[in-house]
């Protein structure tokens, strides 16, 4: 009997959650609606509600802060607040009286403005017979602000701003949302900043700022106006006409398209704070408003933790009372949303108990989806809601609103429509995909947890001056072992068995100094090629295999060598050498991956050609050395566009069979082995490998100029001046070497080097200057680089001048510089050497720099060894200022009269490969 009953009960209810959720289905909502545009592109939409004599104003800009920039944000919200202190024709008071007096004393109601992420609104509901006034005023707003504009309103709402702000974040929680905003996007994406921005770009603000952002986004054709009321089409047309008819259209603006940023994984933040109780934020993003499986999400949120009979709310605040509360919504933005859940845990709840209830419920709803019963509850309570809202016209969300947001995002004011039936179609297997597609393990999890409060103790420690260091430790760099294979593959180790894993590196004499005898920018491409296919495998099954075994290949190109590396951990060493000695030996040069890099270097090179450092490494080399050295093509070693168009696969593979020789190339080996056990493996794998002879780079002496010469390379509209000076300078090897290391770095080679601390510290003029030897086994190019501020350029180039005499002997080296310089290249040592891969570097430019093999291991002493009287004699030798080749990319019709001026020699005019010009061009 008792089963019976129960049985009866069940299906009396099971009919009676039918019937209801039958009946909300089966409700009508239509919101009419008529739409026009005005010749100036202003959208009017007009909506009747004769229910009560009156009419809702609401007026939607198509900007909001994703239109900002980094540097500039904040500025929509700011803006907002700015157009309440008045108009041209608005009494001007410079504060929002002059607004909200006006409309208390019409008896409008439900007056605001809000900005968020992509629009930004204004609206009031106000008597039928005051709607003139309302349309007045909106309209002056529009079409006749900026003559009302001056510093004393716009400093005082910043303020006003600035003091919400902190408002906002003086509650509890209240960083929170800047974290999710931070953690969601990643740095430059639209979403990536919240609408408040922060206080450095709000105390940035301009009237510059006000004037360009009401001229970019405040037209009329960047405007929805919504009547909605007791009014008739006709009248609201007319009227519309009247007050915005004569108002201009604004530019076109530049639209942000669907983007959603991935978190990539699981990201995690903690943050502690005067609050009493933990919370958990889950942050996923998903599709943008309007698809149809936001909507879908939306009804998910309901049922997993938006309200009382929501999942969680049940688990965790009824059952377990582990939570005090539980919520979730989803922000429909227009080109990703957010769903996000908060929990706040019970005073003295374990947060991780919490986020574990929670994982197991998500977990579960993903791999179940709902049940029929919670969807039909979830679509009831969404219809249910959708009417209660839709009772009202105005406001910030009624029925106007709605009708805005549609034509806005959508293109349709009755888009609401397409949203009810999403809703009311979704069914129990859509929303359990929406759900395993989008609320993943790509999630931002921020935990605030209540502030432990901490105290202090008495304190021994002396400030008037700073703590003598001790003792430096003794400075080692690695004992080198030499074998070589019996092919005349030379070997060079180093061990070091702190960490599991090995670096080879074979270093191939070539470089790009070996493109004087192939199309330039062979050396580079070629050496790339390498990695791209086998005869046994494609470049999709290398780096397949390289990820199974935890390994990596990479390649470089200098001007003396080539470089193919390899990284793997001694688990599996066998197979990862095996893969590297095929790559290295067995290229196949496959035509489709050849035509992809090249495409990708001519892409570069343009890149570089425009880019006003790499242009003038792509020029330098020649102008020093001279076209036909082998140092003369671009110090970027990538060619020049019609050089490596020219390149064919058989260009790659002959400069493999031509300089890949294992009598002319070291094998590199830093890490987690011994000579003798790797020895035999490599004998093995590369013992076949033939060698042979190679061509002879023109690696000649060349002599310095006698003058100065100064070279302008064109850049229009350039707001910087990219400066670079030089000339040659003695070999890496030279027995000189240290002395230079040591007299650059009190020249330009540091922060406080002398270069930088005139530039940038003293005059202001450039972010940064330097100076550097660029290592190479022949004369070494001596570069001094500096971007300046177009309108310093020739008080640059004086400066610079003026420092490289001065260290020759106007204002020699000082004991002071001599030691801070010896104690900085001497003491960064035992950190610059901690890895592996920086050791196998050192051990890469001893090689191809043609060093000696105690260069390092003699380095240390030999800079405490430099004396002043050193410094004075390798800077008199190897600076010479009356030698220098200057490249000047920069505006010339800014900068050429003050380079005229220097007198310095006669400007040539070059372009970005280096061409001479005729210095009529411009």
């Amino acid at each position: 009997m008792l089963k019976t009953v129960l049985l009866l009960l069940c299906a009396m209810l099971s009919f009676s959650a039918r019937a209801q959720a039958a009946s909300v289905a089966d409700i009508k909502i239509d919101i009419p609606f008529q739409k026009f545009v005005l010749t100036n592109g202003l959208t009017l939409i007009v909506h009747e509600d004769h229910k009560a004599p009156i009419v809702a104003v609401k007026l939607w800009y198509h900007v909001g802060s994703k239109d900002e920039k980094p540097g500039k944000t904040g500025f929509a919200h700011l803006f907002e607040h700015l157009l309440f202190t008045g108009s041209e024709h608005l009494r001007n008071t410079g504060d929002q009286r002059a607004f909200f007096e006006v409309m208390e004393g019409i008896g409008a109601t439900d007056m605001n403005g809000t900005t968020d992420a992509d629009r930004t609104d204004y609206y009031e509901t106000v008597p039928v017979h005051a709607l003139d006034v309302a349309l007045w005023i909106e309209s002056d707003r529009m079409g006749h602000f900026l003559g009302a504009m001056d510093q004393a309103r716009l400093d005082g709402q910043r303020g006003v701003v600035q003091n919400e702000k902190r408002q906002g974040e003086n509650q509890p929680y209240g960083r929170a949302w800047e974290m999710i905003t931070k953690g969601m996007a990643p740095p430059g994406h639209p979403y990536s900043w919240t609408v408040i921005g922060s206080m450095e770009d709000l105390n940035a603000a301009s009237l510059d700022d006000v004037r360009a952002w009401f001229k970019t986004y405040y037209g009329a054709a960047n405007a929805v106006l919504v009547l909605a009321g007791d009014i008739n089409a006709e009248t609201a047309l007319r009227k519309t006409e009247q007050y915005f008819g004569a108002i201009p259209s604004g530019p076109p603006v530049a639209r942000f398209e669907k983007w959603i940023p991935s978190v990539a994984g699981t990201r995690r933040q903690k943050l502690e704070e005067r609050v009493p109780q933990a919370r958990l934020y889950k942050v996923w993003n998903i599709p943008p408003y309007g698809e149809i499986e936001n909507h879908q999400l939306e009804l998910a949120r309901d049922m997993i933790a938006n309200g009382e009979n929501s999942r969680l709310y049940k688990r965790l605040v009824y059952e377990e009372q582990i939570a005090t509360d539980v919520s979730a919504f989803v922000e429909a933005r227009e080109i990703s949303g957010l769903f996000t859940m908060t929990v706040t845990a019970r005073p003295g709840a374990d947060l991780r108990k919490v986020e574990a209830a929670i994982d197991e419920e998500m977990r579960r709803f993903l791999a179940d989806g709902p049940m029929e019963k919670e969807l039909a509850r979830v679509k009831a309570e969404k219809l249910a809601g959708f009417v209660r809202a839709t009772e009202r016209i105005g406001g910030y969300d009624g029925k106007a609103n709605l009708l805005a947001m549609g034509e806005t995002f959508r293109a349709d004011p009755g888009y609401y429509r397409t949203m009810l039936k999403h809703f009311r179609e979704a069914t129990v297997k859509e929303i359990q995909n929406a759900a395993r597609k989008w609320l993943t393990d790509d999630v931002y999890i921020l935990e605030i947890r209540p502030r432990l409060e901490y105290g202090t103790n008495s304190t021994t420690v002396e400030r008037v001056k700073l703590p003598t260091p001790g003792a430096p430790p003794e400075i080692q760099f690695p004992t080198l072992q030499r074998a070589t294979l019996s092919n005349g593959l030379k070997l060079v180790l180093a061990e070091r068995h702190t960490t599991p894993m090995v670096s080879f590196s074979l270093q191939v004499d070539a470089g790009f100094a070996a493109d004087q005898f192939a199309i330039p920018g062979t050396a580079r491409l070629a050496t790339e090629m390498l990695k791209e296919g086998t005869s046994r495998r494609t470049v999709r099954q290398i780096n397949e295999e390289l990820a199974l075994l935890g390994a990596s290949i990479s390649t470089e190109s200098g001007l003396d060598s080539c470089s193919v590396n390899l990284s793997a951990l001694t688990a599996t060493l066998a197979p990862a050498l095996e893969l590297y000695a095929d790559v290295l030996l067995h290229p196949s040069f496959p035509e489709s991956e050849f035509r992809r890099l090249q495409k990708q270097r001519i892409a570069g090179i343009r890149q570089e050609k425009v880019e006003p450092l790499d242009t003038a490494l792509r020029v330098f080399p020649a102008l020093l050395y001279g076209r036909e050295h082998a140092y003369a093509n671009p110090l970027t070693g990538s060619g020049t566009e019609t050089s490596v168009a020219k390149l064919t696969p058989a260009d790659a593979q002959n400069f493999h069979r031509t300089w890949f020789k294992p009598d002319n190339a070291t094998l590199i080996i830093v890490g987690d082995v011994t000579l003798e056990g790797i020895a035999s493996k490599l004998e093995k794998l590369f013992g076949k490998w033939k060698g042979g002879s190679v061509p002879k780079k023109n690696l000649a002496t060349v002599e310095r100029q006698k003058t100065v010469s100064v070279y302008l390379l064109d850049r229009p509209g350039s707001i910087q001046s990219v400066i670079l000076a030089g000339h040659v300078a003695p070999p890496k090897s030279d027995r000189d070497d240290v002395a230079l290391e040591v007299m650059n770095t009190v020249l330009g080679n540091t922060a406080t080097s002398r270069l930088n601390m005139n530039l940038r510290e003293g005059k202001h003029w450039s972010y940064g200057a330097l100076s550097v030897f660029w290592a190479a086994r022949g004369q070494q190019p001596f570069i001094v680089y500096a971007p300046v501020q177009t309108d310093k350029t020739r008080e640059s180039l004086l400066e610079l001048d003026k420092e490289l005499r001065d260290i020759r002997g106007a204002r020699p080296i000082t004991a002071e510089e001599l030691k801070n310089a010896q104690a900085y290249r001497t003491l960064r040592l035992p950190g610059s050497w901690e890895t592996i891969s920086a050791i196998a570097n050192s051990l890469s430019e001893l090689v191809s720099c043609a060093l000696k093999d105690d260069y390092f291991t003699t380095y240390p002493q030999k800079v405490r060894n430099v004396s002043l009287h050193d410094l004075a004699n390798v800077a008199t030798n190897a600076l010479r200022p009356d030698s220098l080749v200057w490249v000047v990319v920069g505006d010339r019709a800014k900068i050429e009269s003050g380079l005229r001026e220097l007198a310095w020699s006669d400007i040539q005019f070059i372009d970005a490969d280096g061409n001479r010009l005729d210095a009529r061009c411009h």
